[in-house]
């Protein structure tokens, strides 16, 4: 996560690293604290009891016939007339009948699988309530493991040849954010804590762990960090208040009311609000990192510029980015609810009902929320940066718009030899037409001397 800049960050006087560590260091260990106060230690287990065992296994023959006409199937049948009917044979790779051939009808109905000879397949095996001696086989999915491992070794790889050690930074920045989302977010949220409050707590931990460790213990990472941690807060505040305006109540989609009937200690309304925490700090943090070393940059690159022109300049670049990223977070939400909006363009209702059903409301909620609070970052974390960047400058920089004064700089001193070889060169010959002098023996404005060196 984050914008990569290979620059060496210039170190920071003694005087910002201590206040930056004053400030940086209770928050890391509040964080820490909170994190230990709110570990789920009664999270409940999950119920895998009543799911029928999985083995995997080859399909090695498939046989297609007819199927029945509706006169002969049954009204009752689960899923109603079949389109594809027939036997698909397949050698049970592990488990208790590993190495046997077992039959299983072709998968029919909405979603599955279509299988080949040579597929490599999960089978599940049903038994009979009436009579446990009898069972019968099922092909549940394909196997995916080995594409996906193929995917994610080619993602890693990519990864670390275009960003070397701060790839491999970033892919265990990324680890670590998996580990804490599931060792912590979702286990807590399940053990009854408030989600809000959990996902703060997790959000402000991923942020520590990924930021210092993808982008380095430095000024301009502890000013991302402030900016991220003020517009994650910020981000909070605001989805409370708009959900409560809008009655949100969490139940807009199937997921939360299946949810619900699992586990109804559940805060719903919560849990939204956590989801918009989650969702906006992968975001924050590429916009706060972006603006401190762009500050950094523009103070490098122009030494003279006040600490009020790298704000306005840095800001320049902010508006750029938040214009850009704002679409990005809209058709991120658009893209994960996509089946749902087909959905509703089907619905008889009007468009102003449609808009402000439970579900349409949240997703505007969520997304209007997420981009109030990158908005946010912006000025909070260039108006950090700038602070930061100009602190123990030996030359006070004049306020305004007008441009710091530049000191004449020494004239550049020339090597030894070059100059003993210039001056044993030949010296040119007269030009044919030497251009007018003037009084004063000074060449015209349209002319030009050459010179020896």
């Amino acid at each position: 996560m984050g914008a990569d800049h290979t620059r060496p960050t210039p170190p920071a006087p003694p005087g910002v690293r201590r206040v930056l560590l004053v400030t940086v260091v209770p928050l890391v260990v509040a964080t820490v604290v909170a994190a230990v106060l709110l570990w789920p230690r009664n999270a409940p287990e999950a119920d895998g009891g009543g799911d029928p065992a999985r083995y995997h296994g080859t399909v090695t023959r498939v046989v297609s016939e007819a199927c029945p006409s509706p006169a002969e199937t049954p009204e009752d049948t689960p899923g109603g007339q079949p389109t594809r009917c027939g036997t698909v044979t397949v050698r049970v790779e592990n488990g208790p009948a590993a190495g046997q051939q077992v039959e299983a009808p072709i998968p029919d109905g909405p979603g599955a699988p279509a299988v080949e000879a040579g597929d490599e397949v999960v089978v599940v095996e049903l038994t009979d309530p009436a009579d446990p001696s009898s069972s019968s086989w099922n092909v549940a999915e394909h196997q995916r493991g080995e594409p996906l491992g193929w995917l994610a070794l080619i993602f890693a790889a990519a990864i670390v040849a275009f960003g070397r050690w701060r790839g491999l930074a970033a892919l265990a920045g990324l680890a670590a954010s998996f580990g804490i989302l599931l060792t912590f977010v979702l286990p807590g949220i399940s053990a009854g804590h408030p989600p809000l409050l959990v996902a703060v707590v997790g959000a402000a931990l991923i942020m520590f762990v990924v930021l210092y460790l993808t982008h380095g213990v430095t000024a301009q990472t502890s000013v991302a960090v402030l900016g991220t941690l003020g517009s994650l807060v910020l981000t909070g505040v605001l989805g409370a208040l708009a959900t409560a305006a809008a009655h949100l109540t969490g139940f807009g989609s199937e997921d939360a009311l299946t949810l619900s009937m699992f586990q109804s200690d559940v805060d719903l309304r919560g849990l939204l609000l956590a989801g918009i925490i989650i969702g906006s700090l992968g975001v924050l943090d590429d916009v706060t990192v972006t603006q401190a070393a762009t500050v950094t940059e523009l103070a490098h690159a122009n030494p003279g510029l006040s600490r009020l022109q790298l704000y306005r300049a840095a800001t320049r670049v902010g508006r750029a980015h938040i214009a850009s990223t704002v679409n990005t977070i809209v058709l991120a939400y658009a893209g994960a609810s996509l089946p749902l909006l087909l959905l509703l363009t089907a619905d008889s209702r009007p468009v102003s009902q449609i808009l402000t059903s439970e579900f349409l409301a949240q997703e505007i909620v969520r997304s209007a929320v997420a981009t109030l609070g990158l908005i946010a970052a912006v000025p909070l974390t260039t108006g950090l940066a700038a602070i930061v960047t100009t602190a123990g400058r030996s030359v006070t920089a004049p306020a305004g718009d007008e441009p710091a004064p530049v000191s004449p700089t020494a004239r550049p001193g020339f090597d030894r030899t070059d100059v003993l070889e210039a001056l044993s060169a030949a010296r040119p010959g007269p030009t044919p037409n030497p251009p007018p002098a003037a009084p004063g023996g000074r060449p015209e404005a349209d002319g030009r001397t050459d010179s020896a060196w």
